[in-house]
């Protein structure tokens, strides 16, 4: 679950060597990670 939008993501090819790594579901939500994170995922 990206935890800037809120939105599920699965696998993909081009994360294959970094999964474990993966955080964010787009490049979009990377660069947004500090402006208006999502809170309360979880609940």
């Amino acid at each position: 679950m990206c935890p800037v939008c809120g939105r599920p993501f699965s696998w993909r090819k081009a994360w294959a060597a970094v999964w474990d790594e993966v955080i964010y579901c787009s490049e979009r939500c990377r660069q947004r990670r500090n402006q208006c994170p999502t809170k309360n995922l979880g609940e």
